[in-house]
């Protein structure tokens, strides 16, 4: 569980820096230059997810149960998983209208597919892990939010059809990882096939 809590705090921490220090990420940015801050930053990022990649696979061989939810919210995480997809997919496509309402639809994205893993899981390390990204989510989306007021900041309208392209892609790739990339990568078949 060390490890876990140690990369959660590496890979969740780099990516604080901008809701805690702004101004001092805008110095060091400056002091270090461009590319090798983002080297660094990239360093530490990846350091950290191997860490929480890790730490969680070793706190899966002896889970501490907290509670046993109810088995409708593996339905739950799933259609909460969906949407996440489609959030995520709407953080690129142009023109689309989560973005041009939303404004920070990855963030949402994470804070979907956190609650729902949070929802449908009762162990300690999905709790660590999920409720980790949970609260850096949302402590994210208000930070974001208070700069985009700040900056005056604007997002184009969406059209249908970037809309339409968002849901599409995002509805495929959520099935290819339902039904194939899940258990691949993480060992669970979140649809029991």
């Amino acid at each position: 569980m060390v490890i876990l809590v140690l990369g959660l705090v590496l890979f969740l921490g780099v990516h604080s820096v901008r809701i805690v220090a702004d101004g001092w990420r805008t110095q060091m940015r400056g002091r270090l230059g461009e590319g090798a801050w983002k080297g660094l930053y990239s360093v530490v990022s990846i350091v950290g997810l191997g860490l929480v990649v890790w730490g969680y696979g070793l706190a899966r061989q002896e889970p501490v149960v907290l509670w046993n939810p109810p088995v409708a919210m593996r339905h739950m995480a799933s259609l909460f998983t969906l949407v996440a997809f489609v959030l995520l997919l709407a953080a690129y496509v142009p023109r689309n209208v989560f973005k041009a309402r939303l404004h920070h639809p990855m963030v949402l994205a994470v804070k979907t597919w956190a609650l729902g893993h949070l929802i449908s899981n009762g162990n300690l390390a999905d709790v660590a892990l999920f409720g980790g990204f949970l609260l850096w989510a949302v402590l994210d989306f208000r930070a974001a939010r208070q700069r985009d007021r700040a900056q005056g900041t604007s997002y184009p309208s969406g059209t249908l059809a970037g809309t339409g392209i968002t849901v599409v892609l995002g509805g495929v790739a959520w099935a290819a990882f339902a039904f194939w990339g899940h258990a691949l990568l993480i060992g669970i078949s979140p649809l029991g096939r």
